[in-house]
């Protein structure tokens, strides 16, 4: 018996696996058409959670047009160190570095999430999560780089995969730093009536 079920039409406006993977984990019934729109890199200044959820909405706008009928999830996910933020490393050496950066200290995991409804109501807000990082062994660092894994992730790691290792704690969600806050997504839903618990 699944833990919820869908009872509108609901569609993921993201490709990622991961999210897919969180949404199904909770038995939740859903299209995925990821959205097809650039993603403008942020300007100077911007607040981060401010940059998630523009992305967020931006991706769910893309994808709502197409969908008029469907209830529309977009997400965003960014590692923020400081006020930097960290987006994907062009190659293995910029995943070293980005790594090594994070490595004996703490930074911050945010997602941006934007739903739309068939009737164009928005709800948008952010989640974030605070990372520690162990103290880097340069050669761990290194051999993590050439494994691939950070090749297409923000910040260069992956908390549900061989970049476990390097994480000494969190504070907050741990789907958040996977890619989505499952709870506060599904309380949304719950909330618009898009799903129900059980059998109910």
């Amino acid at each position: 018996m699944s833990i919820y079920r869908t009872v509108k039409p609901f569609v993921l406006g993201s490709g990622s696996p991961r999210r897919k993977d969180l949404l199904g984990s909770a038995g939740l019934e859903f299209e995925i058409k990821p959205a097809t729109c650039d993603e403008p890199a942020p300007y100077p200044g911007q607040d981060p959670e401010d940059y998630a959820i523009k992305m967020a909405e931006l991706k769910a706008e893309n994808v709502a047009a197409n969908n008029p009928q469907a209830y529309v999830l977009g997400s965003d996910t960014i590692v923020v160190r400081d006020r930097d933020i960290l987006g994907k490393p062009v190659d293995r050496d910029e995943a070293y570095q980005m790594v090594k950066s994070l490595c004996g200290h703490k930074h911050k995991v945010i997602s941006g999430c934007a739903l739309i409804s068939p009737e164009g109501k928005k709800i948008s807000y952010a989640v974030s999560t605070e990372v520690e990082f162990i103290d880097f062994n340069e050669a761990a660092v290194r051999a993590y780089a050439a494994t691939g894994e950070p090749d297409d992730k923000a910040g260069a790691y992956a908390i549900q995969g061989q970049g476990a290792f390097l994480v000494k704690g969190i504070s907050g969600s741990y789907t958040n730093v996977v890619g989505l806050p499952l709870a506060r997504v599904i309380e949304t839903l719950v909330d618009l009536g898009v799903v129900v618990a059980g059998d109910c």
